[in-house]
């Protein structure tokens, strides 16, 4: 079945999500990992929320899924795909897996079951991700999963009082139109 495997699933957002969302957006130590530069109250994350209900990716150009654990139902992280472009078949992914559980390879099968929709359902030609140089563990997970380095941004992102590199990763369909 699609985004799922034997060992967690794939799914929407949810109201219930409200939770563990806020947990995640307001952790100022994952801000530098991407564009967050103030906290969501839950109200901005609530309409948000509601909001992923009424538009598909098409019309949002995003989708945010949310990771479960298919043995309890527990949510374990979340897959972000961003800045959707059908006309040229891309769109950037991010991943978060929260802390307690890492190191379960839940992540790698996260990024396989998002490949597999992408790719075969939404028949995209590409995905990409900008990781800062200094991630180690989204550098492995993300050449583990076959992504290819692409590209070097000089200085792209300003964290710690000092600014960082970014590498673009890329992974290509293997199913041309």
């Amino acid at each position: 079945m699609l985004l799922e495997n034997d060992i967690i699933k794939m799914r929407a957002l949810e109201p219930e999500d409200l939770s563990i969302l806020y947990k995640w957006e307001n952790d100022t130590r994952l801000w530098i990992h991407g564009n967050t530069l103030t906290p969501y109250s839950k109200l901005a994350l609530r309409e948000y929320i509601a909001e992923t209900q009424r538009t598909d990716i098409f019309q949002a150009k995003q989708l945010r899924l949310m990771i479960e654990l298919k043995q309890d139902n527990i949510v374990i992280g979340t897959v972000d795909i961003y800045d959707f472009d059908f006309h040229h078949s891309k769109a950037g992914i991010g991943i978060l897996i929260d802390n307690e559980y890492r190191q379960h390879n839940y992540a790698t099968e996260a990024l396989e079951l998002v490949r597999e929709y992408v790719f075969g359902f939404l028949r995209i030609n590409q995905l990409y991700a900008y990781i800062a140089a200094n991630n180690d563990k989204s550098l492995r997970l993300f050449e583990k999963s076959g992504y290819k380095q692409s590209g070097l941004l000089k200085e792209w992102i300003f964290c710690d009082n000092k600014y960082k590199d970014v590498y673009i990763y890329q992974l290509f369909s293997t199913l041309k139109q």
